[in-house]
Order: C-alpha cells, then structure tokens, then sequence
C-alpha cells in the first residue's frame, strides 16, 4: 500500500510541472547549407532555415606564403525579430579587429 501511495505521489507531481511552451524555431528545417574548407589559406560557409535564418561567412589569408600572415574574415547572418522585423548583421574581423554593422528592418 505505501508503495502505491508513494508511485501515485510521483505521477501527481511529474503531471503538476508546469510544461515548457514549444519554441517556434524547434521545428526549423535546414534549406540550404555550403560548406567549403579550403584549407589554411581559407573557408567559406552559408546555411538558411526555414524560419528564415541566415548565415554566411569566408576567411581568407591575406598573405598565405608570409611567416606572419593575417586572417580576414567577413561575414553576415540575419534572423526574424519578435516583431515581424528583421535583423541583419554584416561584420569584418581582421588585424583591426572585430567590426560589426547591423540594421533592422
């Protein structure tokens, strides 16, 4: 009898935990996506969703051949606001450092 007491007490509370309401992003499908590793000297990426993000992205050496070469890098991605808007970030990362831009519209 206790043991049944002790199981139905479980089940009360695991049914009275308040449940988690379901992201629209859970169900997002992959659209598109590229992915090209071209080794040291550079990559370049770019995926979209179906819940309209986006992300692209390339690096490339500036002097490959140089001891001390710097990686260049640009980018952008963009995803929907809450309310209908669109946010976009575009960005370069370089010897000067990370320098992002971004609109909403």
């Amino acid at each position: 009898m206790k043991t049944a007491v002790v199981i139905l007490s479980v089940f009360a509370v695991a049914l009275a935990r308040p449940q988690q309401p379901r992201s629209p992003d859970a169900d997002a499908q992959i659209l598109k996506y590229n992915n090209e590793n071209n080794g040291p000297e550079g990559y370049n990426f770019d995926f979209e969703t179906s819940n309209q993000i986006t992300r692209q992205e390339e690096g490339k050496l500036d002097n490959p051949q140089a001891e001390e070469s710097n990686m260049r890098v640009v980018g952008s991605f963009s995803y929907p606001l809450p309310d209908g808007k669109t946010l976009k970030l575009t960005f370069t990362a370089d010897e000067n450092g990370y320098r992002p831009q971004f609109t909403i519209s």
